[in-house]
């Protein structure tokens, strides 16, 4: 007996919720882009032709390259310690992950709004020691540091688990035929974990190109990337074209980093297979 049908009538409910709760407003804001102030494709070409926007856009990316790389590489070191480590010491490594991934995105910001200041304990210990004060506010790099700290737990625990699914045999065959720790680690461990980067890579970066708060908080104004610059023409300036079809754009990119990286997997497999 098909059971098809019948398990699509259960999901299809969820499927209809999806719509009205996503697809709807999504198109609401792709109507408003080219309906406001009038009807046509003005807002789009005010937005290519903008240095502005231009100078937002290439800061969004700037920062978000780094940001993902950093995340990456910070995720994969802890993935492949947690791996190595100890029942106990996987415990509290865990622990150390998880809890300030629960914790809201506007106290971390905050709190490294502390630690980074001029009068903040770095600047305090670098003073101490000698060093000057070093400027890590209202600048891309308090604003990558924070970003950083956001996305190391999303880059870690998706790297972690590709990690979890490699077989040992494959690392003591390698260990057994001759190959020592850095050969065996660079011929045989870190290509196994390789989809598990990609993945965390691709994760990382999609929630990067959103950031909203932490820019906004540790930038100070002087650090403007595309959320905030959206925020401002549609809260502050009421410029409700310009600001949805910035959102489009952005959307189309994530889209467009989504499937760039869904090609990358079928194009690996057809020529691993």
């Amino acid at each position: 007996m098909n059971d098809q049908p019948r398990l699509m009538a259960l999901v299809a409910p969820m499927f209809v919720l999806l719509g009205l709760v996503y697809l709807v407003p999504l198109f609401g804001v792709l109507l408003i882009s080219v309906t406001e102030p009038q009807l046509g494709l003005g807002n789009y070409a005010q937005v290519l032709q903008s240095s502005a926007v231009a100078k937002v856009a290439l800061t969004t990316l700037r920062i978000c390259g780094i940001t993902t790389i950093l995340s990456v590489v910070i995720g994969y070191i802890l993935a492949y310690v947690y791996i190595a480590a100890s029942p106990g010491m996987r415990r509290m490594m865990m622990l150390f992950i998880l809890v300030p991934l629960w914790t809201s995105v506007l106290i971390r910001t905050f709190a490294w709004l502390m630690i980074l200041g001029d009068n903040g304990p770095v600047n305090g210990v670098m003073q101490s020691m000698g060093f000057e004060r070093l400027a890590m506010m209202h600048n891309e790099l308090g604003v990558v540091i924070g970003m950083t700290h956001y996305l190391v737990p999303y880059a870690m625990l998706t790297i972690l688990a590709g990690m979890a699914g490699i077989d040992e045999r494959l690392i003591m065959a390698s260990r057994g035929l001759g190959a020592g720790p850095v050969l065996t680690f660079l011929k045989v461990y870190f290509p196994l974990t390789l989809p598990g980067v990609f993945a965390g890579t691709v994760l990382v970066l999609v929630l990067a190109l959103g950031f909203y708060v932490t820019p906004i908080i540790l930038g100070g104004g002087r650090v403007v990337m595309i959320g905030e610059y959206i925020s401002t023409q549609i809260l502050l300036i009421s410029r409700w074209g310009v600001g949805s079809v910035l959102a489009t754009l952005l959307m189309l990119l994530v889209l467009l980093t989504i499937a760039l990286a869904a090609r990358a997997v079928d194009l690996r497999r057809i020529f691993t297979v």
